[in-house]
């Protein structure tokens, strides 16, 4: 993984692996807290799923995660609560919210929210955004992007773990 930035609000690394995106996503887990929600966004197949099945792990959950699209939430027991939100079929923030998909309860635990876009950022401005772009062969560049200072920990968590 390379790529940590001093000094902005963001954070770019590469993954060649799937185990690479998943462990760098584990990481990230070690920092979370109640109330923080990422935006995991990018397009079909970029690995939106993966970063969530080691974000879980990170969080010392057991149960095997998979991407919600049909049940649109799952939630998974672990350090935290992890609320797991696929937002592939809506078609927009008032579906997700009329739906139930956002309330309290999330406000004890993590939320991570695959295909965040389709809310729009301006429903949750403080969010965490993780931008997942596919390069060649298996892969990744992942912008992390805080929405707010609260978040700057997830920033310092992966310039922790980069090589010098």
């Amino acid at each position: 993984m390379t790529g940590f930035q001093p000094g902005t609000r963001r954070v770019v690394v590469q993954t060649g692996s799937a185990a690479a995106t998943r462990a760098l996503a584990a990481r990230l887990a070690e920092v979370a807290e109640p109330g923080d929600r990422l935006a995991l966004l990018g397009p079909l197949g970029a690995g939106k799923t993966e970063f969530a099945k080691g974000f879980a792990a990170g969080l010392g959950v057991t149960e095997t995660v998979n991407s919600p699209s049909f049940t649109l939430m799952a939630e998974y027991a672990g350090r935290l609560p992890l609320y797991h939100l696929d937002l592939y079929r809506l078609s927009g923030a008032a579906e997700a919210i009329d739906g139930g998909l956002l309330d309290e309860r999330e406000a004890q635990g993590v939320t991570l929210i695959e295909w965040a876009d389709r809310m729009g950022a301006e429903v949750d401005p403080g969010r965490l955004e993780v931008r997942i772009a596919v390069e060649a062969d298996e892969t990744r560049t992942i912008e992390i992007r805080a929405g707010s200072s609260r978040h700057e920990r997830f920033l310092d968590a992966v310039a922790a773990g980069a090589p010098a």
